[in-house]
């Protein structure tokens, strides 16, 4: 008579189980990013690993179980995976289309440093506004900012730093944002009145960026500009395409192709059939060249003996490319792997639900859920999580101390979306760093909205501000939903 064969039984991991991976992760990036000065990836492999071993050998998961959830998780950020393949397309065929020399031409003759960072941080906000899409804003404008501010002046990373918190504002205050309607539909309220709640932290926050990119501007304005270099910038951009106001049709296509609610990945490869038949049409090339363009990037030829500004402008302008994207999209997939093992088998929720026993009033409530969005968007990767989880785990302890969701709505967006581009593996952070040619790690001290949000936040919640107590019908819809549970 043959056995049944045992049936392991799964079980919730204990508290230090849940931390295990976690530690590893981390001990892992410091050893091979601050000792050996190695990337990210091999780090959040070993972490995952170490993941897997602690489900399968501790919790009683098979290796079935947790490969689905990691392919879930995956998935979650493969549109993200395909927007940043386009993008690197969508650079390529732009720069050799003349669409971002142009951009960079007229920028130069317009902006002045001591305009420019406060400028910046207000187009990419109207921008972001109008599209709903930070990431939108940034493979557009703010490709061309980067150029703009190096070219008078402004190193990269605070150029980066002023695009990043003008696009996070207009992407977060925007009702056409996925993460705009992610939030209340997690926290259980209503769209508007979550955009209307996140004045009271939003405002004072981009106030606060405003008054610190205007002092910077300042302190760049007292810099001499160089305009007989700005003239040698603008004629090699002469020299090597065709440049005119048509070259502005694209962008201007691909933001009102987003405002009219065209699928971002349709949009933005609207936005390369553009670059390429612009390409073609205004700058001479062929179509081997645009398929070069658009897999490896664009690489501009520099003449013999050539100068400085012609060196300058090789380097501002080689790039882009499928290819480029490459290593972003490796350190994503990786990322969510990590995100996937931990969201799959419990770990992620019992680590969020250990912090929710400090909560003890509504300001430790509101950071702690910020802290737990910082904390999912460093684990794993992903801003959607960074609402989604800790959404689900404190939407009844808010609603158990009256208040109204809306606080709940607001808090998960300033602790997980205006966060999400600080962290370099982050889908978003990976995004950023992929389409302005800037490290995370450099532009990050001057993504001042990003920084300042989470600490107005917090402030207003411990001072008892603007945090108002739940209405008769939210009451009775978060009654009815416990009931419908």
């Amino acid at each position: 008579m043959s056995k049944e064969p045992k049936v392991r039984q799964k079980r919730e991991a204990k508290l230090w189980e849940a931390f295990l991976p976690i530690i590893a992760l981390i001990i892992a990036l410091y050893v091979g990013l601050v000792i050996f000065g190695a990337d990210a990836h091999i780090p959040l492999v070993i972490g995952s690993a170490i993941a897997v071993f602690v489900a399968t050998f501790q919790l009683g998961y098979t290796w079935g179980e947790i490969e689905e959830g990691i392919l879930k998780t995956i998935n979650m950020g493969m549109q993200a995976v395909i927007i940043l393949m386009i993008v690197g397309m969508l650079v390529g065929t732009w720069i050799q289309g003349g669409v971002v020399p142009a951009m960079i031409y007229y920028g130069l003759q317009i902006l002045s440093p001591s305009i420019f960072l406060i400028a910046t941080v207000l187009i990419c906000s109207v921008v972001a506004l109008a599209t709903g899409s930070s990431w939108t804003t940034a493979s557009t404008v703010g490709i061309a900012l980067i150029g703009i501010g190096q070219g008078i002046g402004i190193p990269a990373p605070v150029a980066a730093g002023a695009i990043i918190s003008g696009a996070y504002f207009g992407d977060k205050m925007s009702p056409l944002s996925d993460t705009t309607n992610l939030a209340p539909a997690m926290a259980g309220a209503t769209l508007f009145d979550h955009v209307k709640h996140m004045i009271y932290t939003t405002g004072p926050s981009y106030i606060i960026s405003l008054i610190i990119f205007g002092f910077m501007g300042a302190k760049y304005a007292g810099q001499e500009l160089d305009y007989a270099a700005i003239n040698e910038l603008l004629a090699v951009l002469q020299a090597n395409f065709n440049i005119s106001m048509l070259m502005l049709i694209p962008p201007v296509a691909v933001i009102l192709m987003v405002v009219f609610k065209v699928p971002a990945i349709p949009g933005l490869i609207g936005g390369v059939v553009l670059g390429s038949f612009f390409g073609m049409a205004f700058q001479g090339v062929n179509f081997g060249d645009i398929l070069s363009a658009a897999n490896n990037g664009f690489e501009f030829p520099l003449s013999e003996g050539a100068g400085a500004s012609e060196i300058m402008i090789s380097e501002l302008l080689s790039r882009g490319g499928m290819q480029s994207m490459m290593w972003t999209v490796s350190l994503i997939i990786c990322a969510l792997t990590f995100g996937g093992v931990l969201e799959s088998t419990g770990m992620l929720g019992i680590v969020a639900a250990s912090l929710l026993k400090f909560a003890k009033g509504t300001g430790s409530l509101v950071t702690i859920t910020i802290f737990t969005s910082i904390f999912i968007n460093i684990i794993a990767a992903d801003q959607y999580l960074s609402i989604v989880v800790p959404g689900r785990m404190y939407k009844d302890a808010y609603a158990e101390r009256g208040l109204a969701p809306r606080n709940l709505s607001r808090t998960l967006e300033d602790g997980g979306t205006i966060t999400s581009p600080l962290i370099p593996w982050n889908t978003c952070g990976a995004f950023m760093s992929g389409a302005l040619g800037v490290p995370t790690v450099e532009y990050l001290p001057y993504c001042f909205l990003n920084i300042v949000n989470p600490i107005v936040s917090i402030t207003l919640a411990f001072l008892g501000l603007f945090q108002p107590l739940m209405s008769d019908e939210e009451k009775a819809a978060y009654e009815a939903s416990k009931v419908h549970a």
